[in-house]
């Protein structure tokens, strides 16, 4: 088949995937084994990446990023993705910690931190999930009481991504006395704050690599010059108009996942033999792989659309939620086919295959389940 190129991409973003092809292959990808082992990986490639202007790309100039746009974010995440990599939270730092600062952050607040951010100095998470409260961002339990100028928070989170790592942590907390979206708001913790305490870096089924943590707040004094946005009560609004990014985010990975999959199957395939011939002369193996080339294709071109639609600023919410679980679960479905025509070498961990089918499970789940996306598509109808 012809190689594909994307209709947003043009030779400015054709060099940066040259580089950032360059960096993952020298500063990743060998290193993905390690990474799996420490939960986490080295926090010296946040400075790489930084040294490279490969931080915080699609963030003005004049705060230090890259002066791009998303298509430059998602470039870096194509790559990364290609080499199988699920360690790194370069993309939750980059394309959404960042623009919640750049959307909502005061002059004061971006010029502190974007800077750091895209050298690399700070990493970024945000924290919204507990231990009792997933999907259903207004029932948060995490609280901030105002107190002179100061918030006192107190609480936990759970599921945090870049958790053991981060310096600059975006959390979703209550305020005020109103219980539902009305009394969400998002403030800014720092690292280092006294009464701040990440937990373990947590076992998971796959992205073992990722520091995904456990944070607690106890009494943590915040001044209330961290408020993200200009009064209290906007964080839910914010969450929502930043999630379809990050719905988005995760939709590359799935189709990413999928082509990479479909290339090391066919490579497979075609060089195993099996009753004295190559497994892709079987009929079932060509047709299999047929439905995955045509699946894996229609899915880049969903992505691509969605990817140009939102560089114009024209992706709706229902649309970027039809894509985030059609690829996840698409993508899921491709990766457990390609294994199976591995054969047993495909339940091997060292297969790069078995990785990427545990790894691309919890795609369903996060940034909004499956079922949270066909509600929000429903509501459209």
């Amino acid at each position: 088949m012809a190689a594909h190129r994307s209709a947003w991409m043009n030779e400015d973003l054709d060099a940066l995937r040259d580089l950032a092809r360059s960096f993952v292959e020298k500063e990743i990808k060998p290193n993905i084994e390690k990474f799996l082992e420490a939960h986490q990986v080295d926090r010296d490639l946040w400075n790489k990446a930084g040294e490279l202007g490969l931080l915080c790309m699609s963030i003005p100039e004049e705060y230090g990023g890259g002066g791009g746009t998303f298509a430059h974010e998602a470039v870096l995440m194509e790559e990364q993705a290609r080499v199988g990599d699920s360690s790194w939270g370069g993309s939750l730092h980059n394309g959404i910690v960042a623009h919640y600062l750049l959307e909502y952050g005061t002059e004061e607040q971006k010029k502190l931190w974007l800077p750091k951010m895209a050298s690399g100095e700070v990493v970024g998470a945000i924290a919204m999930t507990e231990p009792g409260t997933g999907s259903d961002l207004q029932a948060v339990k995490t609280r901030a009481v105002r107190d002179g100028d100061d918030y006192v928070v107190n609480g936990s989170k759970t599921f945090i991504t870049n958790g053991q790592q981060a310096d600059l942590i975006i959390v979703v907390v209550k305020t005020g006395t109103d219980e539902g979206a009305a009394g969400i708001s998002l403030i800014l913790v720092e690292g280092d704050r006294e009464g701040f305490r990440r937990g373990r870096a947590l076992d998971k089924l796959g992205q073992r690599g990722q520091d995904t943590s456990e944070l607690f707040f106890e009494d943590v004094r915040i001044p209330v010059a961290n408020l993200l946005g200009t009064a209290e009560g906007q964080g839910f609004i914010q969450l929502m108009q930043q999630l379809p990014q990050e719905r988005l985010i995760v939709a590359i990975g799935a189709v990413v996942g999928m082509e990479a999959a479909l290339e090391q199957t066919l490579r497979y395939t075609k060089e195993r033999q099996a009753f004295g011939k190559p497994i892709f002369n079987f009929q079932n193996t060509k047709f299999k792989l047929a439905e995955v080339a045509t699946e894996t294709r229609i899915a880049r071109v969903f992505l691509d659309d969605c990817i140009a639609k939102h560089l114009q600023g024209e992706l709706d919410i229902p649309t970027v939620a039809m894509a985030k679980w059609w690829t996840t679960e698409r993508s899921t479905a491709v990766l457990d086919t390609c294994l199976q025509l591995f054969g047993g070498y495909g339940y091997m961990t060292e297969y790069p295959i078995s990785r990427a089918w545990v790894d691309s499970r919890v795609q369903q789940i996060y940034a909004g389940t499956t079922e949270i996306m066909k509600e929000i598509i429903s509501r459209s109808l």
